[in-house]
């Protein structure tokens, strides 16, 4: 049965050995197509060679020599097939080495431990081996994409000493056949750290002008920037620097205000860098780069090498996560010993309703937020200046926690106080973050 479809295949098609082979690919696994189809062949030329010694029939081995391009029928018939063009693949099954080759060639100036060949295949190639399978019912074969997959990864492996990996590899390299285009992917690096943020007046990301939005005008100076630089920026260009990629996206564990400051353990963040060059970078040395960088506005610490997963982790912890703030809250009166009793007891343990806040409404949905303040401590520093400690939920507004907002949060230490409560000054000493 399947000698007969064979031969009414090569009977009307030209096919190379791998595309005949592969219409057959379901069966008789731990071969390659190319072996499978010249397999095919050479029994097809015994039953032809036998027609034609006993009955002088030579169609057979004349189908073989012309469609199947077999060297035994040919020269048995002293023929040429000079013209030889495979019906599906127009040679490109043939080239797979030299295709191999080029991929090499363009990873040259990639550094990966093991990658994965993808296969784009042009229309008119998948039509006519849909048209063939079609034609002759072929139910076990497998695509042209996967062949050409396996066999240049093969091929790859075998000059490169690298292994092919799927479900996570450093690169991945797409072949567009038959222009056979080239295009290398490198998947991106992870990198987690902690920073501590040491100045104020430094916003976590870039801020665009309000009036050009990067372009650059008077009011920036010609920057395009609100602010001269950012935690971003002073992060992420050591690292393009040091991977050799093309641009990085800046993933933080929350953010804090333009104004405070962060100490203490510092706040998660991971670093993706797109189409890295490099990918054993020397972490230790890149966190004394950035710290030296940066000249006293930023420390980094605690470098390593993460995954997206810990992307998604870190930014949904984010929210819940305990974190400890110290405030200098200014007040409308004198602060007495009452007050500090009261508001150490009334935010003990305490539900946060918070609606958000004014200043972010212009980018952020007016939505209810019921945070948590586990716990607060208050030290009076002068008549109407206090400290406060304050240990509470990740996502909680503490500015507005202190002024209310005009009862847009409650409590509220201006309502506890019954007096006019502002925030001077705010730091993050601690992010309770598991990495």
């Amino acid at each position: 049965m399947i000698m007969d479809l064979v031969k009414n295949m090569l009977i009307k098609y030209p096919l190379c050995d791998s595309c005949l082979g592969r219409q057959f690919g379901g069966l008789l696994r731990g071969i390659t197509n190319k072996e499978r189809g010249r397999a095919l062949k050479l029994a097809l030329a015994l039953e032809g060679h036998l027609k034609f010694l006993k009955e002088g029939n030579d169609e057979l081995l004349r189908a073989l020599a012309k469609n199947g391009n077999l060297q035994f029928a040919i020269k048995l018939l002293d023929l040429t097939n000079e013209d030889f063009k495979c019906y599906i693949c127009e040679g490109i099954m043939e080239n797979i080495e030299n295709i191999a080759k080029e991929v090499i060639k363009a990873l040259n100036n990639y550094e990966f431990t093991n990658f994965l060949i993808g296969i784009r295949v042009s229309g008119d190639i998948a039509e006519r081996e849909d048209k063939l399978r079609s034609e002759f019912g072929i139910e076990y074969g497998e695509s042209i994409r996967m062949e050409c997959s396996r066999e240049i990864g093969k091929e790859v492996s075998k000059f490169t000493g690298k292994n092919v990996e799927f479900k996570n590899p450093d690169i991945v390299v797409i072949v567009s056949i038959p222009s056979l285009n080239i295009n290398v992917n490198p998947m991106p690096i992870y990198i987690f750290g902690r920073y501590r943020k040491l100045i104020r007046g430094i916003p976590q990301s870039k801020w665009y002008c309000s009036r050009c939005w990067g372009k650059g005008c008077e009011k920036c100076n010609w920057t395009g920037k609100k602010y001269p630089t950012s935690i971003e920026e002073l992060i992420i260009e050591p690292i393009l620097m040091a991977t050799g990629g093309k641009r990085a996206k800046f993933h933080g564990a929350g953010r804090e205000d333009v104004d405070a400051i962060v100490l203490g353990n510092g706040r998660p963040f991971i670093v993706e860098i797109k189409e890295p060059k490099k990918r054993a970078i020397d972490l230790k040395y890149l966190e004394e780069t950035i710290n030296r960088n940066a000249e006293g506005k930023v420390e980094v610490l605690e470098l390593k090498y993460s995954n997206r997963k810990t992307v998604k982790r870190i930014k949904e912890r984010s929210r819940i996560v305990e974190k400890t703030y110290r405030a200098l809250v200014e007040i409308g009166r004198e602060i007495s010993s009452e007050d500090i009793e009261k508001l150490e007891k009334s935010f003990n343990s305490c539900n946060i309703y918070q609606y958000t806040p004014t200043r972010v409404l212009h980018r952020r949905a007016d939505k209810l937020r019921i945070k948590k303040v586990y716990e607060m401590k208050v030290r009076k520093i002068s008549d109407r200046t206090m400290e406060l400690i304050v240990k509470c939920q990740g996502g909680l507004y503490v500015k507005e926690l202190i002024s209310g907002d005009g009862g847009r949060t409650r409590p509220s230490i201006a309502e506890v106080l019954g007096t006019e409560a502002k925030c001077i000054e705010l730091d993050v000493i601690s992010i309770n973050e598991e990495d």
